[in-house]
């Protein structure tokens, strides 16, 4: 009896014992499963906080670009902007050269002018003269009277080749352009650096977009001015410092025989005086006289042109002094050089009664001789020597 009675108490108890535990089971089912679902969002958090973090990775590596690619589009914007300005001013220039070979041709032509257009025509060549005679006559009136010493600071470089000061700026650099054919200028600080023997160690090296030809270059107002080697007359005029092509022009008439017989790598050599640039060169039509030319410096325009009586036979050198040609001629096997042929633009100095200038004890040829205004002396290259000499100036009568 008690027996059924223990019996029927259990029945119940494990009855609820057993639902209990399948309630728990369940309860940890669903906590498992809730756990799965929890951990499987937090992956697709993670994933999606990835992609994020990705796409503005990505995104700022497209704003990157886009800016890069807006600064390259300014860059060649102002690129196409100066090349655009440049070509107006070549087709300017072009027309100009087109203009003037065109006069050239036409003036071998025979036409009836009217009495009235000569007449005007005189007058404004006249006006023209009277105001560049004006300009020409404004601060200077020296003219050379003798060479008075020579000094040979250095033998270095090629037996042909240039160096210089330039006389537009206060500095105290040297240049030096080694060879008539290069693309490399050697820049010193001051006349003592390029002395030393191991001179180009301390120079700075400036690399040219195109080489020079011959040795008649110049340097002026921190500008080099020269003859293209490869073209017939194309002048480049390049900033030192910024190291780019300034301006370009063509020198009419110029480029087809040596400026001087016995420097035959120079076609155009240029020169520097008290009233700014000036180009010489020789011309067949000329008979192979010197012909010179006055060039605006800044706006690289031809403002006017002489032809000489000098000519360019065993002639191996010139240069400028107060708007007055100077010619340096020698002998084919070398010598003394000296000054035969003086020619002034503006007449004021009687060539005729001018002595032959000798050049004291050197012995050779010169390759270039330039005249520097702010010093008063020649830098000459002769055989591969660099060479100053101080002059002697009197009053133009």
């Amino acid at each position: 009896m008690v027996v059924l009675k223990l019996q029927f108490l259990l029945v119940p108890f494990l009855t609820s014992i057993m639902a209990a535990a399948q309630y728990m089971m369940q309860d940890a089912a669903l906590m498992n499963y809730i756990d799965r679902r929890f951990l499987i969002l937090e992956k697709r958090l993670e994933r999606c906080n990835q992609d994020i973090l990705d796409y503005v990775e990505e995104f700022r590596d497209f704003s990157k670009m886009v800016l890069s690619r807006l600064a390259g589009l300014n860059s060649y914007k102002a690129e196409v902007k100066s090349e655009v300005e440049n070509l107006l001013t070549r087709i300017e220039r072009a027309q100009r050269d087109i203009d003037y070979f065109g006069s050239v041709t036409d003036s071998n032509t025979c036409i009836e002018v009217h009495e009235d257009l000569v007449k005007q025509q005189l007058f404004e060549e006249a006006e023209e003269k009277k105001k560049l005679k004006l300009t020409l006559n404004a601060s200077c009136d020296d003219m050379l009277a003798g060479i008075k010493s020579l000094k040979i600071v250095k033998k270095t470089g090629d037996k042909h080749g240039s160096w210089m000061k330039d006389p537009g700026k206060r500095h105290t650099k040297i240049y030096l352009l080694n060879g008539s054919v290069n693309n490399v200028i050697f820049e010193f600080s001051n006349i003592m650096t390029f002395m030393e023997s191991n001179h180009t160690q301390k120079a700075r090296r400036v690399t040219l977009p195109f080489p020079w030809e011959g040795t008649g270059h110049i340097i002026y107002q921190g500008f080099l001015f020269y003859h293209k080697y490869g073209s017939l007359n194309e002048i480049i005029k390049f900033n030192i410092q910024k190291r780019n092509i300034t301006d370009q022009m063509l020198l009419p008439g110029a480029g087809r025989i040596p400026a001087y017989q016995l420097s035959p790598s120079t076609k155009i050599d240029f020169a520097i005086d008290e009233h700014g640039l000036w180009a010489i060169h020789a011309e067949p039509e000329t008979g192979g006289n010197i012909v010179i030319t006055k060039i605006n410096h800044i706006t690289m325009v031809v403002e006017h042109t002489w032809d000489t009586s000098c000519t360019n036979k065993d002639a191996e050198a010139a240069f400028m002094i107060c708007n007055t040609l100077y010619v340096v001629y020698n002998f084919p096997s070398g010598g003394t050089s000296r000054i035969q042929c003086v020619y002034d633009v503006l007449d004021a100095v009687n060539t005729y009664e001018i002595p032959v200038l000798h050049f004291l004890k050197h012995q050779g040829s010169h390759s270039t001789i330039h005249y520097n205004p702010k010093e008063k002396q020649l830098f000459a290259w002769g055989d591969g020597s660099q060479i100053i000499y101080k002059l002697h100036t009197k009053q133009k009568v």
